[in-house]
């Protein structure tokens, strides 16, 4: 089993397991899992549930549960733990005006929306680490959340675009492109809540803040590699917390490896 510590509302488990795994509990989070292999078994609010591999479960705050494993070959599986703060924020944001949190009736689903995010932040944890990729990652699981409540999709959705926020969001990330910008940077340069930035922006640029930050760090990264900057020293003065975090996000972006781009950009 390994867990992450929680930051910014977020803590990410993964693990294993044979036979009994968790004696009944629960969490004042939400838990929005994903199944990778074998059989979960749990009982959560009076009946059984089963997920097997591709299947997403929900758990919700304060409800009880327990886990095990449905099958002699164990299960393995990956958790989000989320702040309902983070979510009732979010969600406020998609829906226009307040309104409950989201309830799951169907605990094990095929969610694409939840698995999407799940997989979007399990991949690389250092994501979590930075308040930008955290507000995309949250407003997944929200759009996910309100995607299984059927209460939530009959409310009224209101989509303003503030062009000119987005706009300013947009030349903050461009000039800062040698460090991690944080979510309340543009909350005062926008004048926007994180959410409301982050889903106008995707609407306006096609793309995330945070994805639209990383890029232009690889922009300026590129840039270095070919004055022939050693790439240590790239991955620090773009702002990246290691070599290899800078070495994985470089190659998701471009193709091929920072060492391989230099050999071919001399």
């Amino acid at each position: 089993m390994r867990s992450s510590k929680p930051v910014n509302g977020v803590e990410i488990l993964q693990a294993w397991f044979a036979g009994p795994a968790y004696d009944t509990h629960r969490h004042d989070t939400y838990a929005i899992g994903l199944t990778d292999q074998g059989v979960q078994s749990y009982d959560y609010r009076g009946a059984k549930r089963t997920s097997t591999p591709g299947k997403v479960m929900v758990l919700h705050p304060d409800e009880l549960h327990n886990g095990r494993a449905g099958s002699d070959e164990g299960f393995g599986y990956r958790m989000l733990y989320v702040d309902p703060a983070c979510i009732s924020d979010a969600v406020r944001v998609i829906v226009g005006r307040p309104c409950p949190l989201p309830f799951v009736r169907e605990s094990v689903s095929e969610n694409k929306v939840l698995a999407h995010a799940i997989q979007l932040v399990s991949m690389c944890s250092e994501k979590a680490k930075e308040t930008l990729a955290r507000d995309e990652i949250i407003l997944h699981l929200a759009n996910g959340l309100i995607a299984g409540d059927p209460d939530c999709n009959k409310l009224n959705r209101k989509y303003t675009i503030n062009y000119q926020a987005v706009d300013r969001a947009r030349e903050y990330l461009y000039h800062a492109n040698n460090r991690i910008v944080h979510s309340t940077e543009l909350e005062k340069v926008t004048g926007l809540t994180r959410y409301d930035l982050s889903r106008q922006f995707r609407k306006v640029l096609g793309t995330s803040p945070y994805r639209y930050s990383v890029n232009r760090r690889l922009d300026a990264a590129r840039q270095l590699i070919q004055q022939n900057k050693p790439i240590v020293e790239v991955a620090f003065e773009t702002g990246f917390s290691d070599q290899a975090h800078f070495s994985r996000l470089f190659k998701s972006a471009c193709g091929i490896t920072p060492g391989r781009y230099a050999s071919i950009a001399k």
